[in-house]
């Protein structure tokens, strides 16, 4: 298989951070509309938005976003960024996507966490009415911040269900902020009727992702460190639960300390719902297609692999029925010549 491909297969992506999967020329008219300068050369750019080679962790992963923060406080900022990115997807053949934000980030000037949901919204829809894509929100809380502000974020957006506002996540930094202690506010958040995905098993710490279980969660972003309780591998595929696996940013986050160590394999014979995800497009430099021929050539992925993690991923997703049905035969469409 070359690149092209892996290009031509049609795709879904449940975990895509708005913020960290900005193009270049959207950065850049971004910075104009917020009257900030950013160097002139594409190079010297894309090393200010791109991960370190030297990152060691998670918080060094997470420091590349204090660069786009500043560009997206404005409604304008926020449903340009989201088009950008779903138009991104849709020129490499993803016909569905969930991304996601957190409002907090985009509240430093005094818009509010509706203002911010509904600037995505207008921009995922612009996007899907120009390209052959559903795009769907997630709305994400900070582990880190406070408990109330979340809640309050979450309550205030929650009426945009039937916009295309189809779930909630928490993100953010998990090693000082556990499963163990967002109990409460999960269990809230349960409460207001929409789904939930959950980071966990990112910082090395299996326990976040079995207390995530434990809560009733279904969906999780990594999962990676259930590799270290091979006990807690077998739980989660009882629970049924699907992970959202990114490798690339695994490998930059240290979540995998090198490609043997990344579980892939562990998972992929013990049944785990698998589904494969960029994380972030350009901090972590990256896209599906990029991801597939990783798989392939680390881990020796086939298309009937991808075909089934594609499945997962749309019977995971946070849309309708009617929609995973219409997305299922697609799908199908899509991979029989390469299966027949």
């Amino acid at each position: 298989m070359t690149d092209n491909k892996w290009h031509d297969l049609k795709k879904t992506e449940l975990h895509c951070h708005l913020d960290g999967s900005l193009s270049l020329e959207v950065i850049r008219q971004l910075a104009m509309m917020a009257n900030i300068v950013i160097p002139s050369e594409d190079e010297t750019l894309k090393q200010l938005v791109t991960v370190a080679e030297d990152s060691d962790n998670l918080m060094d992963y997470l420091k590349t976003f204090d660069f786009i923060r500043p560009l997206l406080q404005t409604k304008e900022a926020l449903s340009l960024a989201a088009y950008d990115v779903v138009k991104q997807a849709a020129k490499e053949n993803v016909i569905y996507i969930e991304v996601r934000f957190a409002p907090e980030l985009s509240m430093d000037e005094n818009l509010t966490a509706l203002d911010t949901v509904e600037a995505v919204l207008d921009g995922l829809n612009k996007a899907m009415k120009e390209f052959d894509i559903i795009a769907r929100l997630l709305v994400c809380g900070l582990k880190q911040s406070q408990k109330e502000v979340t809640q309050g974020i979450f309550k205030e957006v929650a009426r945009l269900s039937s916009r295309g506002l189809v779930g909630f996540d928490f993100a953010g930094n998990e090693a000082d902020f556990p499963t163990s202690e967002l109990k409460d506010i999960i269990k809230t958040t349960q409460d207001l009727g929409l789904p939930l995905t959950f980071h966990a098993g990112e910082c090395h710490c299996p326990n976040n992702v079995s207390d995530g279980l434990n809560l009733g969660i279904k969906r999780f972003g990594h999962v990676t460190a259930l590799y270290r309780k091979k006990d807690l591998v077998a739980d989660f595929v009882k629970s049924d639960a699907t992970a959202e696996m990114c490798l690339t940013s695994n490998l930059q986050t240290k979540a995998a300390r090198n490609i043997a160590e990344f579980p892939y394999q562990l998972f992929y014979e013990a049944g785990l719902k698998l589904t494969i995800n960029t994380d972030n497009r350009t901090v972590s430099n990256t896209n599906l297609t990029k991801e597939y021929a990783l798989y392939h050539q680390y881990f020796n992925t086939s298309i009937s692999d991808f075909y089934h993690f594609n499945q997962n991923a749309i019977l995971a997703s946070f849309t309708t029925t009617e929609e995973k049905d219409a997305l299922l035969k697609r799908l199908e469409e899509s991979y029989h010549p390469y299966l027949s």
